[in-house]
């Protein structure tokens, strides 16, 4: 699946969303994707100007992991939106994102 360039400018990137006592980033940032909003329908997602830049251990979180540790679905829309406004700003400066 080819990759569009929001989607590749993760690459390299620390964690935006950040969720405490999951997030373990590390300093070379080498587990860092776009995690994409959920809700984008039947097997869809969101546009990838719609995606945080998450470590593997946090975009395991938003995927499921929430529910394993009792936390509510609307408290992981909130973190992932918070970790999307982070990361369009990056965007943005970086210049990957235009307005």
């Amino acid at each position: 699946m080819k990759q569009d360039k929001y989607t590749r400018s993760a690459k390299g990137q620390p964690c935006q969303v950040r969720i405490p006592g999951v997030c373990r980033e590390t300093p070379e940032h080498d587990t860092t994707v776009l995690a994409h909003l959920n809700g984008g329908g039947m097997g869809g997602k969101h546009s990838s100007i719609h995606g945080a830049y998450a470590c593997a251990e946090c975009h395991t979180w938003l995927d499921g992991g929430y529910i394993k540790e009792g936390r509510v679905k609307t408290v992981r829309d909130l973190w992932h939106l918070e970790a999307v406004i982070r990361t369009q700003q990056i965007m943005i400066k970086e210049g990957v994102l235009k307005i």
